[in-house]
């Protein structure tokens, strides 16, 4: 019961392995990318406990529940039920916040509904609701012997005479009304003026307080209640003051009245919550005019106008026509620039002629003449066409011309009024939502709460509380609770679900985690260290696959997989303690740890050449910072979890450069300016984002080599003999494919409470191609066999084709040997779908003028993955080109030339530069956390650890 043996696991390239893991331990597998880390932890011993769970549920909840195929392994003993945390990214619905996933928001929910304190939503006063029980307690607080009048206020400062109202109160028997303050008999004339504002309150009893005056007090407040809809006034009638109560609650002067408070009318999900205008989301999809118009400069003649359907160059289109009728309206020209014509021009083009009618003249096929017509407007038009299109082309492209804008009715905030109108302490439901973790955790703890309210927020707050500690420990203390979830890093999200995991409790689980150091800076990766203790400290045995050094070294147990990746993989190399691992000779990650191996500090740095300056840098929490990025160098960009890097380098300088290289409609997060853009001619994004999004796409397609390959299948003597073209060779086109699978290879086969069933296709056996296209061999293979070819065999098999060899010659540079060339791009990790575009791009002619980001390219990356990335780096910026790349990977920011440290901390704590640099100055900038990280580095290294320039 003390171990996890596994006997004989085969899940892809693992070599028929036999371990036995220690239970209720923290274990990290570790090894080369490609070695078999996550086949043996989440293709193995994560789906073998998952299939064992799901088939103890009945056949009914099974046909819920994604089954798991058994995994080829002979045996797996001591195998708890098993939870996987891994970096698939959260739902990317926007519906989905870090509220909602965390559950704190459906605890807010019941917060607000049974403790919120209600407020006008016009005049903002604090409404109150009593029960008649409640107001008879306060009528019978005054001292005894006191004159009151209980009075039913029929009318509430409205203007008018009134007269039916004083008439109906004399017929139904009432003597006395108090109008205006004063109190008058009703079987005199009163005479009110029309336009003047008045209140009348008839004069339902008049008491004296004294005991036994309680339960005529109820039955006079009773009836008040039932005239004057849940109000009731109580009058002095020694000093005139009035008391006014309500039974529901509603506003007496404005007259707003707020339905019953419940946990739905808190949910920007649910239309009792949600804002109507918007649905809840807070934002609205808008045309934008700058999307319509992207380049001023030009003139209408030129193609100012992008817009979908609106060519005012081509002759006899309807847009040609109406701008003849414009043009001849306002007196204008298709020859002036767009930006010199008058503004009621840019109006009519834009948003119509309001209604004023044209002359519009056309001449075609059917006949020439002319009609009267208002012109609609290029956005209204396109609006018109968004509404009534069914045409999800059509849709996306209009959506082209559209951003995002804040909801006008709810500002954003999500909620409908009424909802906004209730608060804790001085803040709404939405208000506390935009504040950090940090600041949402000490704002319910130090608000002033009545007695009553304290009684029943005490178990909501232990609850919430106790989940803002778990994100705050797994260092997401800067996370806001209304930030969409989908705009969370994977890192993010993985520890989001493992706070959540730590929540439940739970013991004797098996715990197996992708990489949860990612994105995370090393000042925070000891809190994460620290989680994962705790987790293992009640009764859990963790197995980790991680790279993370510092995590290595506080397991208790490590198994490295090796020793080298995918077909030369598959084996553990070692296993045991830090120490024992250290100790292996056989262990490159020993070797790492123990400090054999390393990754060496450059001894030169390159010079900056010209400088890239954002100015005025205002998205999320950047505070209005001017930086500037230096050329031809490799620029590392660094700070702890949420400092801003993001925000300045993906949503202001990337996307800013991809709208001024690319026309991207994708528009810059805040800033002024940005001077230096000319001094790079292109931009490359190389993010984690797959290279494809079905099947069909592979290395091979991405990278071109498909292309080449068929081509040198099409001039084979066989292909020429048939006369088999180029496209005979693709599996997406009719022809050379099988039609029985399409090109698939497999068939779905879909098994009702059982889990689907891929079968490979009878008719081709999985390779794809049809038999005659199989036929056609180059060098004694078929192309399914080529693609069947790791990049490390396709190597060696094309070494005399230039044109290949160099583009598998990248795939090699950057640590890709062990991938197939046809491999599906969905099997593909982020990092590796990441080094698949870097490699795409080394390969390409380079101009020396690019600029590269890459955000956090170490991702799924061994040391030694990271010695082959750092050289790939310097051999871009050597060229000439400009390398920005976020990062918090010592090695990678140690061998940078310029470091951008960003912080202090988190959120609103962050947002500045904090060093900036040489590495050596950063390491000497106090204040600096990636300083102190790098002050370590520098204080501990001989010579030896430098790396010296090649001599020319």
């Amino acid at each position: 019961m003390d171990y996890l043996r596994i006997k004989g696991a085969r899940e892809h390239n693992l070599k028929n392995i036999d371990i036995t893991l220690p239970r209720d331990k923290f274990i990290v597998i570790t090894g080369l990318s490609g070695s078999g880390k996550s086949s043996l932890a989440f293709d193995t011993i994560y789906a073998e406990g998952q299939r064992r769970y799901v088939e103890s549920l009945s056949s009914y909840a099974r046909q819920f529940l994604g089954q798991m195929k058994k995994p080829d392994v002979d045996l797996i003993e001591g195998l708890s039920p098993a939870i996987s945390i891994d970096q698939k990214t959260t739902a990317r619905n926007p519906r989905s916040t870090v509220g909602t996933v965390t559950e704190i928001h459906d605890y807010l929910r019941l917060l607000y509904a049974r403790a919120g304190e209600v407020y006008c939503t016009k005049c903002g006063k604090k409404i109150s609701r009593q029960t008649v029980d409640q107001m008879v307690d306060q009528v019978m607080k005054h001292p005894e012997g006191t004159k009151l009048m209980i009075l039913a206020p029929v009318i509430r400062a409205k203007k008018g005479e009134h007269k039916k109202v004083l008439e109906g109160l004399a017929k139904e028997g009432y003597v006395r009304a108090v109008v205006d303050g004063e109190t008058v008999e009703l079987d005199t004339e009163i005479k009110l003026e029309k336009q003047k504002k008045h209140s009348v309150s008839a004069v339902v009893d008049r008491i004296i307080v004294k005991p036994e005056s309680a339960k005529r007090a109820a039955d006079s407040i009773e009836m008040a209640l039932r005239m004057a809809d849940g109000l009731v006034i109580v009058r002095n009638m020694d000093t005139g003051k009035e008391t006014l109560m309500n039974e529901n609650f509603a506003c007496a002067d404005c007259g707003v009245s707020i339905e019953e408070l419940s946990p739905r009318m808190f949910s920007f999900n649910s239309p009792f919550g949600a804002c109507p205008e918007c649905t809840g989301l807070g934002m609205l999809l808008k045309i934008d005019p700058d999307l319509i118009v992207p380049d001023k400069t030009k003139t209408l003649r030129e193609g100012a106008v992008k817009a979908s359907g609106w060519n005012f160059g081509t002759v006899g289109t309807i847009a040609k026509n109406y701008l003849d009728a414009m043009m001849k309206r306002y007196h204008f020209d298709m020859d002036t620039p767009y930006e010199d014509l008058p503004a009621e021009v840019k109006h009519a083009l834009l948003y119509g002629t309001d209604g004023e009618k044209l002359r519009v003249e056309y001449d075609g096929m059917g006949g020439s003449g002319h009609y009267n017509a208002a012109f609609e407007g290029i956005i209204p038009n396109l609006e018109r066409r968004y509404a009534e299109t069914t045409s999800e082309y059509m849709k996306g492209e209009i959506e082209g011309y559209m951003v995002e804008t804040p909801c006008p009715v709810c500002r954003g905030q999500r909620y409908k009024p009424e909802t906004l109108a209730v608060k804790i302490g001085d803040k709404n439901i939405a208000e506390l939502s935009d504040m950090s973790i940090r600041a949402a955790r000490e704002y319910v703890n130090t608000v002033k709460l009545s007695s009553k309210q304290k009684m029943i927020a005490e178990r909501v707050l232990k609850e919430l509380n106790a989940r803002f500690d778990f994100l705050i420990n797994v260092g997401l203390d800067y996370l806001t609770l209304s930030r969409a979830a989908g705009t969370l890093s994977g890192g993010e999200a993985q520890r989001i679900r493992l706070a959540t995991q730590i929540g439940s409790g739970l013991m004797g689980v098996l715990y197996i985690l992708d990489e949860p150091s990612i994105g995370l800076h090393q000042k925070d990766n000891d809190k994460l260290l620290a989680t994962l203790k705790g987790l293992r400290d009640i009764g859990n045995t963790l197995i980790v696959v991680e790279h993370d050094e510092e995590t290595m070294l506080n397991a208790d147990h490590i198994v490295d997989i090796g020793p080298g990746a995918g077909a030369h993989g598959g084996k553990v190399v070692a296993e045991g303690t830090p120490e024992q691992i250290m100790a292996n000779k056989k262990s490159i990650t020993g070797q790492y740890l123990s400090g054999k191996k390393l990754i060496r500090i450059p001894a030169k740095l390159r010079k900056p050449k010209k400088w890239i300056t954002v100015r005025g840098a205002k998205e999320n929490n950047l505070k209005d910072i001017d930086v500037s990025f230096p050329t031809g160098v490799i620029t590392a960009v660094t700070g702890v979890s949420g400092s801003g890097k993001s925000s300045l380098v993906n949503h202001i300088l990337k996307k800013a450069a991809m709208q001024k290289f690319y026309h991207s409609k994708d528009r810059p997060g805040r800033h002024d300016r940005i001077d230096g853009l000319e001094y790079v001619d292109k931009i490359v994004d190389i993010d984690q984002s797959p290279i494809g999004r079905t099947p069909r796409s592979n290395p091979a397609t991405y990278t071109g080599l498909f292309d080449i390959i068929r081509d040198i299948f099409a001039m084979t003597q066989d292909a020429k003999a048939r006369g088999y073209q180029k496209g005979r060779f693709s599996f997406n086109v009719k022809g050379g494919r099988c039609e029985a699978c399409r090109g698939d290879g497999i068939i779905k086969i879909e098994m009702h409470f059982l889990p689907d069933v891929y079968v490979p296709c009878e008719v081709c056996k999985g390779q794809r191609y049809n038999r005659e296209t199989l036929e056609v061999r180059y060098k004694g293979k078929n192309i399914f066999e080529v693609l069947d070819m790791t990049v490390e065999e396709a190597y060696k098999f094309f070494e005399n084709i230039p044109r290949i060899e160099s583009k598998l010659k990248v795939l090699l540079d950057v640590g890709l040997s062990y991938i197939k060339l046809g491999q599906p791009s969905t099997t593909l990790s982020g990092g590796e779908a990441q080094r698949v575009k870097l490699a795409t791009h080394l390969a390409k002619k380079q101009t020396g003028n690019t600029l590269f980001i890459l955000d956090e390219p170490t991702t799924g990356l061994h040391m030694d993955d990271v010695k082959r990335l750092v050289k790939v780096l310097n051999r871009l910026a050597d060229k000439g080109n400009t390398v920005v790349v976020i990062e918090h990977n010592l090695d990678v920011i140690k061998s940078a030339d310029y470091i951008i440290d960003m912080g202090p901390d988190g959120g609103d704590k962050g947002g500045t530069v904090i060093a900036k640099g040489a590495p050596k100055e950063v390491a000497e900038t106090p204040g600096s956390y990636t300083g102190e990280y790098l002050k370590r580095i520098f204080d501990n290294a001989t010579p030896e650890h430098y790396l010296q320039p090649k001599k020319k």
